[in-house]
């Protein structure tokens, strides 16, 4: 039987120093398969392996599209790309983000779930929001591990604390506990995977397959999803329903999915966005009233240009409460829970 060797780890905000210090713990007898996600900016180049590398026992390095997967080589996420199993063979591909995210730890742990199952350990580190929830649920389904950093120990617990809502954990633990325990599973005999429904496996398939780079719209995705009357923050496009036990999630049409802490994030983001926008319309007006009013005073039409000045005070006074309500605008996640009394961070 094959053991538990496919091991795939997600980070975000504080998770450089997170993985650095589980790869440090993590025994040289291990012998499996590791994939790490890393939320990373899409502008600039990662250097993620080369620290990893430094830091472990382990060779680390960016994932390539189309190359089969060896053991003990750490394979990270690049920059602006998906990183995604398919079988035997890696995939590195430019699929719509979710949670806001490519590279996104779901699309990671969802892949690896649907070609391993059981052989799959999720370990879910330091970050904010929920990206890993759903792809860690998945592997749990599955009948693979789950396990979590101590949000304790955590630089930022929001998204241990985000999988501790929702998914049956089988490890919460320090970094230094979490590496040999790693090890421990990874020579386990992985047990045979449950049976998905068919629902359940048209939907998983749907979704890797997305995050793959096909077509979202072409795949039916409004047809399998419930019908909502929100819209994409990314693009606008209609976003449809779906369900994992408690875990409520989001598509559009053209691909981009969201959880419901992701979208509340992304919602007002857009919000404070907006407001931007209508300054700086009022701003451009101020501009224009006042241009048109010195025209008028220049040809000698006094009424007029008093007429443009006013109007121009008047709109300088709207940008100024604008301003005043944008400062004072909070953007809001479910991660709002998690602050201790006295917290304004």
């Amino acid at each position: 039987m094959a053991k538990r060797d496919i091991v795939v780890i997600g980070a975000s905000a504080g998770g450089i120093l997170a993985l650095t210090e589980l790869l440090q713990a993590i025994p040289e007898d291990f012998d499996g398969y590791m994939f790490v996600v890393l939320h990373v900016s899409p502008f600039s180049p990662s250097v993620l392996p080369q620290i990893l590398s430094r830091s472990g026992r382990f060779k680390a390095k960016h994932a390539r599209d189309g190359v089969k997967m060896e053991k003990n080589i750490i394979y990270v996420a690049p920059p602006d790309h998906h990183l995604l199993i398919e079988k035997e063979t890696i995939l590195v591909k430019k699929g719509p983000k979710e949670n806001r995210f490519r590279p996104s730890i779901d699309a990671l742990f969802r892949s690896a779930a649907y070609s391993h199952g059981s052989r799959v350990i999720g370990v879910v580190l330091s970050g904010m929001l929920d990206d890993g929830t759903s792809g860690l649920w998945t592997i749990k389904r599955l009948g693979g591990k789950a396990l979590i950093q101590d949000p304790a120990e955590a630089e930022f617990p929001h998204m241990p604390l985000n999988v501790m809502e929702y998914v049956e954990v089988d490890h919460m633990a320090s970094l230094a506990f979490l590496g040999p325990k790693i090890n421990e599973l990874s020579k386990e005999e992985a047990p045979k995977s449950p049976v998905l429904t068919d629902e359940e496996f048209d939907q998983l398939n749907m979704e890797v397959h997305i995050a793959a780079q096909d077509n979202a719209f072409e795949m039916g995705v409004l047809q399998k999803g419930k019908d909502t009357n929100l819209v994409c923050p990314e693009c606008s496009g209609a976003l449809v329903k779906f369900t994992e036990d408690k875990i409520v999630r989001y598509r559009c049409h053209t691909g981009h999915a969201y959880s419901d802490n992701a979208l509340l994030a992304s919602v007002t983001k857009g919000i404070e966005e907006n407001m931007w926008k209508a300054v700086r319309g009022l701003e451009e007006a101020i501009i224009l009233l006042e241009q048109t009013a010195r025209q008028f005073e220049v040809a000698g039409k006094e009424e007029a240009a008093n007429i443009f000045f006013s109007k121009a005070l008047e709109t300088h006074k709207q940008s100024q409460t604008l301003r005043k309500y944008l400062f004072e605008q909070d953007r809001f996640s479910e991660d709002m829970r998690f602050k201790k009394t006295g917290d304004q961070s």
